[in-house]
């Protein structure tokens, strides 16, 4: 979501819109609206190739404008955001082409900072203007309309067609989706039943839309969401290269131009933040702020999921790079509606998303019939004509196991660690050389296979000041060594506890567990940490990691092929002939 990646090539597809199918009276208004355009210097296209442009009282299909789904009718709508401010949001609707007169249906809903008419990231440099395509991937692959659903985009704050400054995910984008589920649900054409889709910034919108426990949210699907704002840009106080690329790829976003055939109040709109430069303001608190401060308390989405219910299906990349798996485990145990989710090693992908040769990211092919099958039960009360596993997980081994829950833990046991001491000086270590950076703690081989589950705890005593890396290793007898976990922490002398991320790795019997505790490394593909070095010793004392183990023995196999980022992250996250030192701790054979 908030580091920029590589655009989807889904993102960049364009087509040229066909000479509207409508009335004179909407030619005549489109010359007119092209003339003052002209006056304002804007690039105008020819009157005669202008597509239809939607609004509340006049849909405008494929057949008008291209950028129209197949299969729908397109309109634009304005409404105010529940907070009482002056925030007028915008949404463009998608409901079934031949809808009859009076005929209501559901509303899959996605609200987010990407449907602005001229580009999701970037101005994609459309010739016309029409409705994001930001999910017509999961429009055709589930066939939304012919199955009777509407389909509903709402910009948020400060972005696309809405008015007001953006809010990274506070108390004002919360108010919003507030407005978009009560909107969507009373419209004439709504049953009232309303679902949430998205991934990323849109799946993040997702899980506040549970949080805020509205009654006519019946589901949410959720594609690699942040589950807590603050632990995206800072690690236990250690800023990450997100906290300066954040606030600058969504101000550029915001502001992207909008297009001369836009309607004029959803161009009005769109130069609201040109008129009214707010966004220093909120980039000086994002950028200031502490974990306590009231500004990232009201972000903290897992905290506030604590007695929610409605049901949510989701997807979390393990190795991720980009919205990583922190806080998902406490925003789950706070959660207590049905849950369904796909995990394994992969980055940010979507779960139908195909690689370069065609296999699929995640490995399992059924993403959109599961999501299908969840929001029809939801929805519309239909019961599953098959039986998807509640959560479908994937290890490092590639396999794919079917479990009612997640995680699922056998033992949980605390390790005592000797301690040590380390210079922070920030300098790339080398596992094959005591560099006086870091140091290596060793378990006997394993008795038996053993899976690390759940979200590893670290809690130590501290001498001295500045920062501090710990990473978990999965090191086989030849020395070869995989590290499956990491993250870093502020030090300032005394106790100190904090967790590592969600993880899900099987050890091979014979393997050993290496724990790795030093400065924090310099940047690389998965450690973005932007940490100022001390130059210090630090030392420390009565080290203890809790662990949840379980026994891959017991093991339901479900559908699924490996995930194509396993095998790349693997190899990035090697370092073959590890002198294995000698061991210290042992990890128990899990009890079931």
């Amino acid at each position: 979501m908030y580091r920029p990646a590589i655009p989807d090539p889904r993102t960049t597809h364009r087509e040229r819109p066909l000479v509207s199918g409508k009335t004179a009276a909407r030619l005549v208004a489109t010359a007119a609206a092209a003339s003052l355009l002209v006056g304002l210097g804007a690039c105008t296209p020819s009157v005669q190739a202008a597509p239809a442009v939607a609004t509340a009282e006049d849909a405008v299909t494929h057949a008008e404008n291209k950028r129209v789904a197949k299969g729908a009718r397109w309109t634009q709508h304005y409404f105010p955001s529940s907070d009482g401010s002056d925030v007028e949001l915008h949404a463009d609707v998608l409901l079934p082409e031949n809808l009859p007169e009076g005929k209501k249906v559901p509303v899959i809903l996605s609200v987010g900072a990407y449907f602005g008419h001229s580009g999701q990231l970037d101005d994609e440099k459309h010739p016309h203007t029409g409705p994001s395509n930001r999910f017509y991937d999961f429009i055709e692959g589930t066939d939304l309309f012919s199955r009777g659903y509407a389909f509903v985009m709402v910009d948020q704050r400060g972005f696309g067609g809405s008015t007001g400054c953006l809010d990274f995910q506070g108390p004002g984008e919360q108010a919003d989706v507030k407005a978009a589920i009560d909107w969507a649900a009373t419209q004439p054409w709504s049953t009232g039943a309303v679902g949430m889709y998205g991934k990323s910034y849109d799946a993040i919108t997702g899980l506040i839309g549970n949080n805020l426990n509205q009654d006519a949210l019946k589901a949410v699907v959720a594609q690699e969401p942040i589950w807590d704002l603050y632990r995206n840009i800072r690690s236990n106080g250690v800023p990450r290269s997100t906290i300066g690329n954040v606030a600058t790829s969504y101000n550029r976003i915001a502001t992207l131009p909008q297009l001369p055939d836009d309607d004029e109040r959803y161009r009005t709109n769109a130069a609201y933040e040109e008129k009214h430069p707010c966004v220093a303001v909120n980039s000086i608190q994002y950028l200031t702020a502490d974990y306590e401060s009231e500004y990232w308390q009201t972000r903290d989405l897992a905290r506030q999921a604590k007695g929610s219910d409605t049901p949510l299906f989701f997807t979390q990349g393990f190795t991720e790079w980009n919205t990583e798996p922190e806080g998902m485990e406490e925003y789950l145990t706070n959660h207590h509606g049905p849950q369904r989710g796909w995990l394994g090693p992969w980055d940010h992908k979507r779960g139908n998303e195909r690689a370069a040769d065609g296999r699929l990211e995640m490995g399992r092919d059924s993403w959109f019939a599961e999501t299908i099958s969840f929001f029809d039960q939801y929805l519309r009360g239909v019961t599953p004509t098959v039986d998807y596993p509640a959560y479908a997980i994937q290890d490092n081994n590639g396999r794919w196991r079917a479990q009612d829950t997640w995680p699922v833990v056998d033992s949980s046991p605390t390790l005592a660690l000797p301690g040590g001491r380390y210079l922070d000086d920030s300098a790339e270590g080398d596992p094959k050389v005591d560099t006086g950076n870091s140091f290596y703690r060793w378990s006997q081989p394993l008795r038996q296979a053993t899976r690390v589950t759940g979200t590893p705890r670290l809690s130590l005593t501290a001498r001295g000041h500045g920062n501090l890396m710990v990473r978990l290793y999965d090191v086989a007898p030849d020395g070869t060594g995989v590290f499956f976990n990491e993250q870093v922490a502020l030090v300032n002398g005394g106790k100190l506890a904090f967790d590592l991320k969600s993880n899900d790795w099987t050890l091979a019997a014979g393997h050993r567990l290496a724990v790795q505790i030093g400065t924090i490394q310099a940047p690389g593909l998965f450690s973005d940490w932007t940490d100022t070095p001390s130059n210090r010793k630090i030392t420390v004392e009565n080290v203890r990691l809790d662990l949840d183990l379980d026994d891959p023995r017991d093991d339901r196999p479900t559908d699924g092929e490996r995930a194509v980022f396993l095998d790349i992250y693997t190899a990035l996250s090697t370092t073959e002939k590890m002198p294995i030192g000698k061991p210290s701790f042992t990890v128990p054979v899990p009890l079931r």
